[in-house]
């Protein structure tokens, strides 16, 4: 399937966006009190945030593939 540069366009930035957003956030949330237990370990807050960041960034990556391979192409 042949998408317009414009789409192309639109999907890498999407790509960018996801890959800058999320590692600083995940950071924020390795540093937070809450992700740790008085053990030291790993609390639910800890791993839904670690989830739903590298889930987004898994997203993210296909994402910016689709639309570098569409433009290419």
């Amino acid at each position: 399937m042949q998408l317009p540069a414009a789409l192309a366009w639109i999907l890498i930035l999407a790509g960018v966006w996801s890959l800058c957003v999320w590692p600083p956030m995940l950071l924020r949330v390795w540093k937070d009190p809450r992700a740790r237990d008085e053990r030291g370990g790993a609390t639910r807050y800890l791993m839904v945030n670690f989830m739903l960041a590298t889930t987004s960034m898994i997203f993210g990556i296909a994402t910016l593939v689709i639309g570098v391979r569409s433009l290419v192409s």
